[in-house]
């Protein structure tokens, strides 16, 4: 027995170390100071190995969350613009209506009224219209991390807000494991495909949007994991959509949307030959000048099945040319290869 006590004793020596070395909210650590007394307790009813097992996962929880860490940098026009530009041909009006929404919110954080704000930006518009990547560059730009939340699929509102801590391998909601993964509190949480959740759990999920995309409810927003209210009022919220009919109203109402248009085939040219293909060039691993387009033969390249409202297709067209060349010039059959209208269809995709 005292050699079992003593294992005991180191056990909860770890926990109430790990607790004292994160500078958590003064009540949630004095809950899992509780939690961590009551286990000494359970060693002599006999069940303290497996509510050991529930309180160090949740103090392992507790303890990896950015309670007090946050992204310092001041909000940057001119960075922003030109990290958008970068990365974005065109597309103006999306540019301009972004800068406008970030000018509003770096004066918001300069007068102290925090990042908070409604309606947040929804960026609405077709596949590969470019709304993700967006939304990456912002966080480039920003310097602040990102991560990523797909609801298309979305099956019940315990995706977002987690599952009691009193169901066996339990865990917390996607919100909370966002927050761990980026360890930042002021972080981007990407919101992708809102309007792709299931039928039967919308009205749920719904109503967690809500709570999240609200500057009044979302600075004490509840896992039911965490079971402590967490204070989402610094995450900048970023949403997209392929269309607003399958969002509540009262989601919507929350929402700034800005609709993405369709690329012509006139700026997926340019996007293709200034953007992508030097990007798939450099990931096959070509050096440059390994690849050479006849400029008379992207209308074939950039529409070879119909017309596409975004850059997906054309993306993964570009990907399997390079690949095809990598090919080549691994096998010994070229060095470098040039692309005209008498080989163009060796090197298209045949799906």
């Amino acid at each position: 027995m005292d050699a079992a006590q003593d294992l005991v004793k180191k056990d909860l020596e770890v926990l109430y170390q790990r607790l004292q070395s994160v500078n958590l909210p003064p009540e949630l650590a004095d809950k899992a100071r509780g939690m961590v007394d009551r286990l000494s307790r359970m060693f002599y009813q006999g069940f303290y190995s497996e509510e050991f097992e529930k309180t160090n996962h949740y103090i392992d929880w507790i303890t990896s969350l950015p309670w007090d860490k946050r992204v310092d940098r001041a909000i940057d026009l001119a960075l922003i613009k030109s990290t958008l530009d970068k990365n974005h041909y065109g597309m103006d009006i999306v540019k301009e209506r972004i800068l406008e929404y970030m000018a509003v919110l770096k004066l918001r954080l300069g007068k102290g009224l925090g990042v908070a704000r409604a309606p947040i930006i929804f960026l609405v518009g077709l596949v590969g219209t470019g709304k993700t990547s967006f939304a990456y560059a912002l966080s480039e730009a920003l310097g602040r991390p990102i991560a990523r939340i797909p609801f298309g699929g979305m099956g019940s509102a315990r995706d977002l807000r987690g599952q009691s801590r009193l169901h066996l391998e339990s865990e917390p909601g996607q919100i909370i494991q966002a927050l761990r993964q980026v360890q930042m509190k002021n972080p981007i949480i990407l919101l992708d495909e809102i309007d792709r959740v299931t039928e039967e759990a919308r009205a749920d999920i719904m109503g967690v949007l809500v709570e999240l995309l609200d500057p009044n409810q979302n600075n004490r927003f509840v896992d039911h994991f965490i079971d402590y209210p967490v204070d989402l009022s610094e995450v900048l919220f970023i949403a997209t959509g392929n269309n607003t009919s399958n969002i509540a109203t009262a989601v919507v109402d929350r929402l700034e949307p800005i609709q993405m248009p369709s690329y012509t085939d006139a700026e997926k040219i340019k996007i293709a030959e200034s953007y992508l293909l030097p990007k798939a060039a450099a990931d096959a691993g070509l050096e440059p000048g390994t690849l050479s387009i006849d400029p008379n033969l992207w209308p074939v390249i950039v529409r070879p099945f119909g017309y596409d409202a975004g850059i997906r297709t054309l993306n993964r067209t570009i990907s399997g040319i390079t690949s095809k060349v990598a090919r080549l010039v691994v096998e010994g059959q070229a060095r470098t290869v040039h692309l005209t209208p008498d080989n163009i269809k060796q090197f298209l995709p045949k799906w």
